[in-house]
């Protein structure tokens, strides 16, 4: 059964069965100092994390992954250049881009696009498979029609996906995203951190149950979801 953690913001603590069986854990965009995580750092002392992925390299993406990878030795993975710092800083990483899978053999990990801006090389979403669950986190992005590919190509049951606006889709761009990939469950992040990105999830979660099959799980900070 995988686990989803909500940390606020866009990060997330995620447990997976690996293809090798064994549980994976796997933190996505992890800024800990967010306003609204329920953690702090020393949450990772002494923890096993496997795998660090991050979307870009704004500060409330990256966040606190390199301090983590210190604290824990898990692996960070990102777009080839963001790879190549945390190779400099003594980390281990995997670099990649968009495309085809990755070279991480207990997972199923695809680097896909979004529609946004990064300082190191180019932002990206993910989408990770293990034996028990797929996933896609679409870190900072407007909606784009290749969504549809996500969807067709990799068939992702659980969507992490912004609903904030002014930095990336609002919930009425968010809803047609739930439409073009059609996940089984739709999990709303990047909204209400900040007065910018204030967004209603509750009026998202009506909207998509209204207009698609999936079901939209709105978790506070702190709160897991366990799948399936």
């Amino acid at each position: 059964m995988a686990r989803i953690k909500y940390l606020g913001h866009s990060a997330f603590e995620v447990t997976l069965r690996g293809f090798d069986g064994r549980d994976k854990t796997i933190l996505v965009d992890p800024w800990i100092n967010n306003p609204l995580s329920p953690v702090k750092l020393s949450y990772f002392q002494g923890r096993r994390v496997d795998y660090i992925l991050v979307t870009h390299d704004h500060a409330d993406h990256l966040g606190n992954a390199f301090d983590i990878a210190k604290l824990t030795d898990a692996t960070i993975v990102g777009v080839f250049e963001l790879a190549e710092e945390a190779d400099r800083m003594g980390l281990k990483s995997i670099g990649g881009n968009i495309g085809g899978r990755l070279n991480v053999g207990d997972l199923e990990i695809v680097m896909t696009p979004a529609a946004h801006s990064s300082s190191k090389g180019t932002p990206i979403g993910f989408v990770v498979r293990g034996l028990d669950a797929s996933f896609y986190h679409a870190g900072d992005t407007g909606l784009f029609c290749e969504m549809s590919l996500i969807g067709e190509l990799y068939s992702p049951e659980i969507a992490m996906l912004p609903i904030g606006g002014h930095f990336t889709m609002g919930v009425k761009e968010a809803v047609k995203a739930v439409e073009l990939i059609r996940p089984r469950v739709v999990i709303p992040m990047h909204y209400n951190t900040f007065p910018q990105i204030k967004a209603d999830p509750l009026k998202f979660k009506e909207l998509v149950e209204s207009l698609t099959p999936s079901r939209v799980v709105v978790l506070k900070p702190g709160e897991e979801l366990q799948y399936p």
